[in-house]
């Protein structure tokens, strides 16, 4: 069942790697309380991802929190070294990058796909998504793989 509107992400825990080194990252608690961006890609450093979808969140950050967004978060089916290596590399300060390496967060709420011709196993759909206190507030799919429209976050800007 994917996700819809009006419902309360599930716990999940996440890895994030920073200057410290690798730590676990509960849902729930960081949620709590909080108007939170998601977005998710199918890949770091895959090329509509690396191209399109990060880039938009990094030039909107600022236009995001003065609408009131308190974090910004990218949620990729990568280990969390690979989420550190593409945040640096793109410039992603302030964005908070986050693994699901296990891919159990994406299982859970219906956004899992396969694409073996590419190379893509057990990955993310690309979406966003505005979550107040865990319940999503709003949501956003691609049609199609490869684009980035509906979930830019020019179009989340354009929600709130």
């Amino acid at each position: 069942m994917t996700i819809e509107t009006g419902q309360r992400l599930p716990e999940a825990t996440f890895t994030e790697k920073d200057a410290d080194g690798i730590h676990e990252v509960g849902l729930t608690a960081k949620l709590a309380g909080r108007k939170v961006a998601i977005f998710a890609v199918p890949g770091a450093f895959t090329p509509t991802c690396d191209s399109a979808h990060l880039p938009s969140f990094i030039r909107n950050l600022d236009a995001l929190k003065a609408k009131g967004v308190d974090e910004v978060i990218c949620v990729s089916v990568n280990d969390p070294h690979v989420m550190r290596a593409w945040a640096e590399a793109s410039g992603a300060d302030g964005i908070t990058m986050l693994a699901d390496a296990e891919c159990a967060f994406t299982e859970a709420i219906g956004m899992r796909f396969d694409a073996p011709p590419v190379g893509l196993i057990a990955r993310s759909v690309r979406y966003s998504m505005l979550v107040e206190d865990g319940v999503v507030t709003q949501l956003n799919l691609e049609a199609e793989r490869g684009v980035c429209n509906l979930t830019a976050a020019e179009a989340l800007l354009d929600q709130l």
